[in-house]
C-alpha cells in the first residue's frame, strides 16, 4: 500500500494521498449514479446507502490497481518495457472491476436478499466505470513517466558532465608537460648563453608561473587577468632569451578583466608564436594582443623558421577542443599567409 510518503513518492512519482482521496471520492460518486437510474428520484437515506456502496466498491478497486500498477513498475522499470507494462495494467484494470462488482454485488445481494446477476445493461454501466478508472491510473502513469523522464535527462546530463570532465581534465594535462617540455628547452638556452644568476632568476619565474598552473589546474575557466598574469610572466621569461627582439602589444581594456578564459588559451598561443617563427634583430618578433568583439586576439607576422622544430601537436588542438568541451563556442584561426591570427571567445559565466 506504501503508506511511507518516501516510498509513494520512489514508486508513484509524487505524493498520492489528496490525489487517491479526491479521485475515489469523484469515482464513487458516479458510479453511485450511474448504477442508481433514476438516482434523483431516490430517497436522501437511499442516496447514501448507494454511495456508501458505491465508495466501498471504489476503494477496493482503487488501491487494488494501485497495488497491481506498483508491482508492474518494480518489476518492469525500464523504459523499453513501458509499452508492455501499461498494456498489462490496462487489462488488469478491467478484470480487477468487473471481479470486484462482480464479488461485491454477490455478497451485498446475500445482505440484501436481492440475485446478483450480469445482464447486458449493467455491463453498459460498468463500461463508463472501467473507462474513468483507467483515465485515472492514466494520470499516474503521466506523471511517473514525466518523473522517470526528467531524471533520466539529469542523469544523461550528469554522465555527460563527467565525460567532459574528465576530456578536460586529460587535455589540461597534456597541456602543462607540453608547457614543461618547452620551458626547459628555454632553460637550457639561457643556462648555455647567459650567466648563472639569470638562470636562477630564471627558475625562481617559473616556479611563480607553477604556482599559477597549480591553483588554475582545478578550473575549466579562468579570469582574464588571471590569464593575462600568467601570460606576461611567460614573456617576460622568454624575454630573458630574446631580449628586445620580442616584443609585446597589449590592448587590454579593463572593463573585460573578469570575462572568464580557459586557462592556458593565451600563452600557448604566444608559445605558438615564439616557437614558430625567426626571432633576431634583424627580424623581431612583434606580437599583438588584443580585444575585439569580445574575443581575444592574438595575432603576429609570419616569420617562418628556415629549420622547423619537431612538433607535439597541441597548442591549437588543444585550445579547440578545450573550448568546445567547456562553451559550445570555437575558436577562429586565420592565416594569410603574411600574418597569423587566432581569436579566443571571451566566456560571461
Amino acid at each position: 500500500m506504501l503508506i511511507n510518503k518516501e516510498e509513494r513518492i520512489k514508486y508513484l512519482g509524487f505524493d498520492d494521498l489528496w490525489f487517491s482521496i479526491i479521485g475515489i471520492l469523484i469515482l464513487s460518486g458516479i458510479a453511485a449514479y450511474l448504477f442508481n437510474d433514476p438516482f434523483l428520484l431516490l430517497s436522501w437515506p437511499e442516496k447514501v446507502l448507494s454511495w456508501v456502496i458505491s465508495l466501498f466498491f471504489t476503494i477496493i478497486d482503487w488501491f487494488v490497481n494501485r497495488s497491481i500498477m506498483i508491482h508492474l513498475r518494480k518489476k518492469y522499470p525500464a523504459f523499453a518495457d513501458d509499452a508492455k507494462r501499461i498494456t498489462l495494467f490496462f487489462l488488469a484494470i478491467v478484470v480487477t472491476v468487473v471481479a470486484v462488482d462482480f464479488l461485491g454485488g454477490t455478497l451485498i445481494s446475500q445482505i440484501q436478499g436481492v440475485n446478483y446477476f450480469i445482464s447486458w445493461s449493467r455491463i453498459k454501466v460498468l463500461l463508463p466505470i472501467i473507462i474513468i478508472s483507467i483515465m485515472s491510473m492514466a494520470i499516474y502513469e503521466a506523471i511517473y513517466y514525466n518523473v522517470r523522464l526528467k531524471k533520466s535527462v539529469r542523469e544523461e546530463e550528469h554522465s555527460k558532465r563527467l565525460l567532459v570532465q574528465a576530456q578536460l581534465d586529460a587535455l589540461l594535462n597534456q597541456a602543462q608537460p607540453h608547457f614543461f617540455f618547452n620551458t626547459l628547452n628555454t632553460l637550457r638556452d639561457i643556462i648555455d648563453q647567459n650567466s648563472k644568476e639569470e638562470a636562477k632568476e630564471f627558475v625562481d619565474k617559473l616556479s611563480d608561473m607553477y604556482r599559477f598552473l597549480l591553483e588554475a589546474g582545478k578550473e575549466n575557466l579562468v579570469p582574464l587577468k588571471n590569464e593575462l598574469r600568467f601570460a606576461k610572466a611567460y614573456i617576460h621569461i622568454q624575454s630573458e632569451r630574446f631580449g628586445d627582439n620580442l616584443r609585446l602589444n597589449w590592448d587590454i581594456p579593463e572593463a573585460v578583466l573578469n570575462k572568464m578564459i580557459v586557462p592556458m588559451s593565451l600563452q600557448l598561443l604566444l608559445e605558438n608564436a615564439i616557437k614558430h617563427n625567426v626571432i633576431s634583430k634583424a627580424k623581431p618578433l612583434t606580437i599583438h594582443v588584443a580585444v575585439r568583439d569580445n574575443k581575444l586576439v592574438v595575432n603576429n607576422k609570419i616569420e617562418p623558421k628556415s629549420t622547423k622544430l619537431p612538433s607535439t601537436k597541441v597548442g591549437l588542438a588543444n585550445i579547440k577542443k578545450r573550448y568546445m568541451l567547456i562553451s559550445g563556442k570555437s575558436i577562429e584561426v586565420q592565416n594569410d599567409g603574411n600574418r597569423f591570427r587566432v581569436s579566443l571567445p571571451l566566456v560571461t559565466t
